[in-house]
């Protein structure tokens, strides 16, 4: 499975009762809203060729697969759209979304977005079976 890549200074930081954990620190989508972190990838070519800081943080924007951080409160409850099929992704789910779907905004080390519960397309099981172009 692959693995959440987050920026370093929330990787090492310790949740504490003076300090707010990294996930509570990301802003909580409203109403319909889901908070997706884009998936970056692993930093090298399939042949082994290390790739720069900044091609990665550009497929990162580009990319159509990212982890589920945070679900708003009505984030499916809509009985005329989504029926009783219930929810199509919780948090901890690897998803896929339109290329240019939701609203990106940047946090220390990366960005995020935030999608409408409606954009999200499929869940996935490893953000590594779907292909990234390089």
């Amino acid at each position: 499975m692959g693995k959440l890549l987050v920026p370093e200074r929330f990787a090492n930081e310790k949740s504490t009762k003076e300090k707010q954990t990294s996930l509570e620190k990301l802003p909580s989508p409203t109403g319909w809203r889901i908070l997706i972190l884009p998936y970056r990838g692993k930093g090298k070519t399939q042949g082994g060729v290390l790739l720069p800081e900044k091609t990665v943080d550009n497929q990162a924007v580009a990319t159509v697969c990212g982890y589920v951080l945070k679900v708003g409160p009505l984030a499916y409850k809509d009985k005329e759209k989504f029926g009783d099929t219930g929810a199509w992704c919780k948090e901890q789910d690897w998803v896929i979304f339109g290329r240019y779907a939701g609203s990106r905004f940047k946090i220390d080390g990366g960005e995020v977005r935030i999608l409408n519960d409606d954009e999200i397309l499929a869940k996935v099981k490893d953000p590594e079976d779907i292909v990234h172009q390089y």
